[in-house]
């Protein structure tokens, strides 16, 4: 308990740091949930590094306790983010480079439903992978494509597989992809049916290297992409009703870095294709308490969101998230 008591003296007095605690008794319980959290997390610091943590966490958390002292559809919690700024998130986590969303005309053909009031592939059988998580790389679009050839794959063959996502960082360049920096799943899907494969995430590993992708290995494969008319949020609906989850991109904006549970709406997100900067898969629709909502699988591990998934406002074109979606046609 002491070099606690030291700490907070040296956090009030030889630093100069302003926290957010007007007596002594409330850092100490402060300094009890930031230690606590980053055993949950198993974080470590330098100690200056430290210092600096410890504010950005008491900030993001009066953050969270604003959002969820209001009347909201979703709420926050701490996660493994809450060391971060959102500035330090992005970098790390989201598209950085402009994406080209080109669907402006779709080729997904839509039928005249009807469609059933809620559809989750996580239950129709085995057709969705467990959630996974990118790390600090913008990679989240390979996780997307990932996603989705795996379950249309199952769906069409019976067997789930787990694909490489770090095959496609590596090798997928020359369309107009960017590794860690960004990349689209549409654009993802072509470099598979074009490159003839994408081998499994046994064979080709999660880790930083050069394209060593080898076709004898290829696991699964594509023979067209299909993209859904850009804004048309019903062409969406269609597909995940009748056919399989869809990949799509939308833009995160700093509240969704904190999020727990529930419905999440923005009034800040833009909801036009140059503002992306994430890329999710939609496994299923429901709605709840009269506000349709899509079930999205995401890549940032299973301590964010709701075990790794999250509902976002269906309907409304929300943060853009009809603007750029797509599905693979796998070659079976």
């Amino acid at each position: 308990m002491f070099p606690d008591y030291l700490l907070l003296i040296n956090l009030f007095y030889l630093r100069g740091i302003l926290l957010p605690c007007m007596w002594f008794l409330s850092c100490s319980l402060h300094l009890y949930l930031f230690k606590s959290w980053m055993s949950q997390y198993d974080k470590n610091y330098e100690i200056n590094e430290y210092y600096q943590r410890l504010q950005i966490f008491l900030d993001n958390k009066k953050k969270i306790e604003r959002h969820n002292a209001g009347n909201h559809k979703f709420s926050m919690g701490l996660n493994p983010f809450s060391d971060m700024t959102f500035a330090e998130f992005k970098k790390s986590y989201l598209l950085t480079e402009p994406q080209n969303c080109s669907a402006t005309r779709g080729n997904h053909l839509s039928s005249n439903g009807p469609y059933p009031d809620m559809i989750d592939w996580r239950t129709k059988g085995n057709y969705v992978t467990n959630v996974k998580n990118q790390g600090a790389c913008g990679s989240c679009w390979t996780f997307s494509t990932t996603g989705c050839l795996e379950s249309v794959t199952a769906i069409a063959t019976g067997k789930l597989l787990q694909l490489a996502e770090q095959q496609l960082v590596d090798c997928a360049g020359a369309f107009d992809n960017h590794g860690c920096n960004g990349g689209l799943p549409s654009h993802a899907f072509e470099y598979i049916m074009y490159n003839k494969g994408l081998m499994t995430e046994l064979d080709y590993p999660y880790t930083e290297g050069e394209c060593r992708f080898k076709p004898d290995l290829a696991a699964a494969f594509v023979k067209g992409v299909v993209n859904i008319t850009k804004y048309d949020e019903m062409g969406m609906v269609d597909a995940v009703a009748r056919l399989n989850p869809v990949s799509f991109a939308y833009e995160v904006t700093s509240d969704f870095m904190h999020y727990k549970d529930g419905i999440y709406t923005s009034t800040v997100c833009h909801n036009t294709t140059d503002m992306v900067n994430h890329a999710v898969l939609a496994v299923g629709y429901a709605e709840q308490n009269g506000t349709p909502y899509w079930i999205v699988k995401n890549s940032w591990g299973t301590y964010w969101g709701i075990n790794g998934y999250f509902y976002i406002e269906r309907g409304k074109n929300m943060c853009g998230l009809a603007a750029c979606s797509s599905y693979p046609l796998p070659l079976v």
